[in-house]
């Protein structure tokens, strides 16, 4: 029975593609191994390709990344200075007076305004919070909230 559906298969395989190169001429004094040594076998490469994400999900991974990382990674501007101060004082319309650190005791406070992702966020900022400001390099009177250390 065994030796049966083994010739049926080999006799489907034989029939319904092109893997064989000659067929044997004579039929009756054929053997299963004669009849196997004129298959084909291919040779499929087994390397696995690594995948790759396109669109959406490539967008969605590198966020998912992004989101991992602890330190906090930002864009260089060159044309503001980034200096860590200390709130002063909470004045209306988001507005803050902000001492320097390091800065000399008679250089007057930063006036500084919170940044638009702070704002966005509804991040709190209260009176002896450390915060780092942006100041412009045209005004040095006037900056930017960017960050609430925590």
């Amino acid at each position: 029975m065994k030796l049966f559906t083994l010739l049926s298969a080999i006799f489907t395989v034989l029939s319904t593609s092109d893997a064989f190169t000659s067929i044997p001429r004579n039929h009756n004094s054929c053997s299963i191994s004669d009849t196997l040594s004129f298959i084909r076998t291919p040779i499929a490469p087994t390397r696995t390709t690594p995948t790759t994400l396109f669109g959406k999900k490539e967008a969605r991974a590198a966020g998912n990344a992004r989101k991992n990382r602890t330190e906090r990674v930002k864009k260089q501007k060159d044309d503001v200075i980034e200096v860590e101060g200390v709130v002063l004082e909470s004045l209306p319309n988001a507005m803050f007076r902000v001492v320097i650190d390091g800065a000399p005791e008679t250089q007057e406070p930063v006036l500084a305004t919170i940044s638009g992702k702070i704002r966005k966020n509804f991040v709190k900022i209260l009176v002896g919070d450390k915060v780092t400001v942006e100041l412009s390099v045209y005004d040095l009177t006037r900056g930017r909230i960017t960050f609430r250390k925590r």
